[in-house]
């Protein structure tokens, strides 16, 4: 019978209800320079992957320029920062969720597509970082989410079998990742769905 160890969480609409505010800080940034990514495109093709792939995409659609990538990317992330100072805040279910899972003995993780200090200070801002026992963002893997990387790389932090996990995730790229990574799946719509009783379910589903 399979025994479920540990639970690995995405950040983004997963323990954070972020709102766009990834969308709206990439936008403010590329507006500087005359682009922009509307809805549409950020729901069907942009959506979970890192700042620095969707610019890459960019330049070879639209002819964004190679040499503004850093910069972009350096303005993106100020602005991003200065949205998580200002909305960022704890959320009851989530301190409940990840309090009640760390006292039943199950590890803890979060594996994100974000940027590495925009996890670190999420993490902190919504008091989660405590029942963490790492926080990996893309900077640390060579692949990004849709590649299953971050998730082994998560897996392998502990020793266990992949199997031995659970991965929640809420976008198809990080689903893709999650499932090539061997580990189970609780698949969620958003924040409200990552509840303490969905999480459980899930894990006596796959001991079951």
């Amino acid at each position: 019978m399979t025994k479920i160890k540990a639970v690995i969480f995405d950040m983004d609409g997963v323990l954070i209800e972020e709102k766009g505010w990834h969308y709206d800080s990439l936008n403010m940034a590329l507006k500087l320079f005359g682009h922009e990514i509307s809805h549409h495109d950020h729901l069907v093709t942009y959506d979970g992957l890192p700042t620095m792939k969707k610019l890459e995409m960019l330049s070879i659609e639209r002819g964004l320029p190679n040499a503004l990538h850093k910069f972009i990317n350096e303005i993106k992330q100020q602005y991003t920062l200065d949205m998580i100072f200002t909305r960022c805040k704890p959320t009851f279910n989530h301190q409940f969720a990840l309090s009640r899972l760390k006292s039943d003995g199950y590890r803890l993780g979060v594996a994100s597509n974000s940027a590495k200090l925009t996890v670190d200070t999420m993490m902190h801002k919504s008091t989660l970082v405590d029942y963490l026992d790492f926080m990996f963002s893309y900077q640390d893997v060579k692949e990004p989410k849709p590649n299953p990387e971050i998730y082994k790389k998560a897996i392998n932090f502990w020793g266990f079998l992949p199997e031995e996990c659970v991965i929640v995730e809420d976008n198809e790229n990080g689903i893709k990742a999650a499932k090539a990574s061997g580990a189970h799946v609780l698949e969620v719509l958003g924040v409200d769905d990552v509840t303490y009783k969905n999480i459980i379910e899930k894990i006596q589903q796959v001991e079951a």
